[in-house]
């Protein structure tokens, strides 16, 4: 949906309220924050309730929207204080939640249908299907995905329900977001959960950083953003300390407002401010093989950083307070009042103590003035000059008095800019409505193959084992196959731009007699009923509640596969499929690392190796784009009483042949010992001996 008339919203960062003040101090239009728990920054310093408040009233006293991030993937029980946090931030006042559990996005827009919802990057969105399929399960804006291009970006807005934001400038994970098990699986902290170690930020086996992304600037591209009809353009940088924000934001506010391209001297003070070796435009230019993609910081980097700091360091970011205005009465026998106003025609009135006759001494003018003129650690400042007094000769009011007016008028003010509502949630009634996820044929056991050569060269024996295989969408000859047996594993990423190619692959496989598709993100949903297809879930929905699945039920997804972050005990309590055996894929990205790593000839045989020796197999995906496997194989064959109450299995078979894949099916249908000798990883566990 597009933004007719105006500019696009600059959305800047705040990790703390010195980051905040900076970010309105530099013209942010809006500014966005997380609180103490259930954000994508876990371990950026964050808000409590008290600072969320001051920041809200802070925000619109300077005409300027809070968005509060709700956007890590949550489990039942955390399910209930997420939705209780999200009903204490709408008392308060914030403008809109960032979310990205659908089963939150479910539940808020049912219980709290006034507050307004951001999809965020990490649901996945990379064309108008899935912004559409958000707008409906009630986001009024998606964030798109940073890999999304210029025309993307410009059709997506164009032609979806929703409004659309756009990342403008930061850092870049090298895997497409929302999509990253690196971190978790690895190395025990999940990105999902704001957790992150940033795996892609460090050295390989060649001393290299084959996965270090430089930096992503559009300083050059506002122009054609401005035209693309966007709501709202996001700076990363909640990690960021202040001065890199006001930086940051008051160069693109000076773009915006003068709707032009950035100098080179601005691009120099953006890149001083922190770059890594520059910036990168790569994804939104489909120049994604460009060695400028990729950066580490240096030591120049950081030299220039802090010089830039040095030439800043006299401008510290302190509240701007707001003037205003006040009548005051003070009157014998009648509670004294007090009206405070601002410049934009907005007053608060509290009424205080009635006043005395006097006994020793009378109140004077200025000593009430004084009095009321003090705005302490407000955002407020007062005037002892722009105070109009009435006040009656003979009387006295105490000064614990005269301040309690104050703070009582002062309250009344911040509540009128913090604008929140009323809202009581009865909390019996979050997860009601889950329905019983729904089970195709009664499949139990299904399986991906990322070679389908594998699949075709298995004897009968082991492909019987498998009730349902999914071959990927774009390098299988569907021709001939049982359709009762076989079925289509989407790509994970489809961009706009390539939405007709992958219809066109739909339709064929279709006319083939497939029936099913395993569809991973919300794009996928129409793109497989248009095709007709029955869908089933993969685990790039990133399911970890029992209302994300019955979101997906809800939608036509059955045999909900769940996320590979939950251990056992979690999947019982869900409900649906779970990865049994195989590698499963941790990354995939954009750029295609395999050319980088093996160049185009060793396509077939390419990993990633790290500093300890482990080697992560790369696949090409649909595109070029590139997968990136685990080291370990997660294996529970020989544990199968850990599987007991999991209705469904799910295997995953990416660089092994045909011979080990059956002596895989077999050990495991027999619980026996992983037959292969490699690292192995259990359930809910990192790498494991055995």
């Amino acid at each position: 949906m597009r933004i007719e008339k105006g500019l696009p919203e600059l959305l800047a960062p705040a990790g703390d309220f010195e980051c905040l003040l900076a970010a309105v101090k530099g013209g942010a239009d809006a500014v966005y924050v997380g609180g103490r728990s259930f954000g994508a920054r876990a371990y950026a310093k964050n808000f409590d309730t008290d600072e969320l408040r001051a920041a809200v009233v802070y925000c619109h006293l300077h005409g300027v929207k809070l968005y509060v991030t709700v956007n890590t993937l949550l489990d039942d029980a955390e399910l209930i204080s997420a939705v209780e946090f999200a009903f204490e931030l709408y008392r308060i006042g914030v403008d809109a939640l960032i979310v990205a559990d659908l089963g939150l996005i479910r539940e808020l827009r049912r219980l709290l249908p006034e507050m307004e919802l951001h999809a965020s990057t990490q649901v996945s969105v990379h064309n108008s299907l899935g912004a559409d399929e958000a707008y409906r399960l009630g986001c009024s804006r998606v964030v798109l995905a940073r890999e999304c291009s210029e025309r993307d970006i410009a059709e997506i807005t164009e032609s979806c329900l929703a409004y659309t934001e756009v990342f403008l400038h930061g850092a870049l994970c090298v895997c497409h977001s929302g999509q990253c098990l690196f971190s978790s699986l690895v190395g025990g902290r999940s990105g999902n959960r704001g957790e992150c170690a940033q795996p892609c930020r460090l050295p390989y086996a060649d001393g290299g950083y084959p996965l270090s992304l430089s930096d992503l600037s559009l300083a050059s591209h506002v122009p054609s953003l401005i035209r693309a009809g966007v709501a709202s353009l996001k700076i990363e940088g909640r990690m960021k300390a202040p001065d890199y924000v006001y930086t940051v934001t008051s160069i693109y506010r000076r773009l915006l407002d003068e709707g032009r391209a950035a100098t080179r001297e601005e691009i120099r003070a953006l890149e001083r401010a922190f770059s890594r070796g520059g910036f990168t435009d790569g994804y939104y230019t489909e120049k994604t093989e460009s060695r400028a993609m990729l950066g580490v910081r240096s030591r120049e980097d950081k030299e220039a950083t802090k010089e830039a700091r040095k030439e800043g360091a006299e401008a510290a970011f302190l509240p701007t307070r707001v003037k205003i205005f006040a009548e005051a009465e003070i009157r014998r026998g009648e509670p004294s009042r007090l009206t405070l106003m601002t410049g934009d025609g907005r007053r608060a009135v509290a009424l205080g103590a009635v006043a005395d006759e006097a006994i020793s001494r009378s109140l004077t003018q200025d000593e009430v003035k004084s009095r009321l003129a003090k705005m302490g650690n407000t955002f407020f400042e007062l005037s002892v000059s722009d105070i109009e007094l009435t006040l009656d000769d003979g009387v006295n009011l105490s000064p614990k008095d005269i301040n309690e007016l104050r703070r009582e008028a002062v309250a009344h003010l911040e509540g009128v800019y913090s604008g929140g509502g009323e809202a009581e949630l009865d909390k019996s009634l979050i997860g009601k409505g889950i329905s019983e996820p729904l089970y195709v044929d009664k499949v139990r056991t299904t399986a991906v193959f990322y070679r389908p050569e594998e699949y075709f060269s298995l004897s009968s024996d082991s492909s019987q084992m498998i009730d349902l295989a999914f071959l990927p969408l774009w390098n299988t000859d569907f021709s001939g196959v049982d359709p009762e047996r076989v079925g289509v594993m989407l790509p994970p990423v489809v961009m706009e731009r390539e939405l007709g190619e992958v219809r066109a692959m739909l339709t064929k496989a279709r006319e083939a007699g497939v029936k099913y598709a395993l569809a991973g993100n919300l794009g996928h949903l129409s793109l497989a009923r248009e095709a007709g297809l029955v869908v089933l879930g993969d685990f790039r929905f990133n399911i970890t509640n029992s209302c994300t699945g019955d979101v997906l039920t809800s939608l036509g997804v059955n045999n909900n596969l769940l996320s590979p972050e939950l251990n056992p005990a979690a999947a019982r309590a869900i409900g649906g499929s779970v990865v049994a055996m195989g590698r499963i894929p941790l990354m995939i990205t954009e750029r295609c690392f395999m050319r980088d790593a093996c160049g185009c000839s060793g396509c077939s045989e390419c990993s990633l190796v790290d500093r300890r020796g482990a080697a992560f197999p790369m696949m090409r995906e649909y595109k070029h784009r590139t997968l990136i496997f685990n080291s370990a194989l997660t294996y529970m064959g020989d544990r199968q009483d850990e599987l007991r109450g999991i209705r469904g299995r799910h295997f995953i078979f990416s660089t092994e042949s045909a011979g080990e894949i059956t002596s895989l099916i077999r050990a495991f249908t027999r619980g026996e010992k992983m037959p292969l000798s490699m690292p192995l990883r259990r359930m809910g566990r990192r790498v494991v001996k055995g």
